[in-house]
């Protein structure tokens, strides 16, 4: 780290603050590839009162202050020659690392989006209409099956009905879940 010493103290400064961080997010990268627990920014590493915002995640966390560093630090070291204007080329840095952790931000919302409950539940059929795949029996003397979509998927179901019979092929609606396993059924 010789090469360090010859530096001007605020280059030192941006590279004392990059290589640490970089080797954090190095880390934290192989760590959350791995499937570890390393955190996803989604919580606050901190005990703080931020009700009220609407968002699946906190501002505040180490993964969002190694993002802010990262983008801070190299933007930095990067221009450093560039931009002769100390306060000009802090500015740009601030920038670019606000511009990271908005980056993660982004990134966060297309993950969670992705996140969703596919899980059947009868309820979710419940005013749908479909079928009678095998006749059902009147006045809930027995059970039928019935072949409905609910969410793009095609289900066969067994159902029953509180009315007179209902022949194989006919439309019906259900209307109801009963015992937790058996639809309700209309004939339409």
């Amino acid at each position: 780290m010789e090469f360090l010493a010859e530096m001007e103290p605020s280059l030192r400064a941006l590279w004392y603050i990059a290589l640490p961080t970089s080797m954090i997010f190095l880390l934290q990268t192989i760590l959350t590839f791995m499937g570890s627990d390393s955190g996803d920014g989604v919580n606050a590493d901190f005990d703080g009162n931020l009700e009220g915002a609407e968002a699946p995640f906190q501002l505040f966390t180490l993964r969002n202050l190694i993002n802010f560093l990262l983008g801070f630090s190299w933007t930095g070291i990067t221009f450093f020659g560039a931009i002769p204007n100390y306060t000009v080329l802090i500015l740009l840095s601030t920038l670019v690392g606000m511009g990271f952790v908005w980056l993660f931000f982004i990134i966060i919302k297309q993950i969670t989006k992705l996140a969703e409950d596919n899980t059947f539940k009868l309820e979710q059929a419940i005013h749908k209409t479909g079928s009678v795949y095998l006749s059902i029996p009147a006045h809930k003397s027995g059970t039928g099956k019935i072949s409905i979509s609910v969410k793009g998927s095609q289900k066969e179901l067994s159902a029953i009905t509180p009315g007179d019979r209902i022949e194989t092929g006919a439309a019906i609606k259900v209307v109801g879940v009963e015992g937790g396993n058996l639809l309700i059924v209309e004939k339409i």
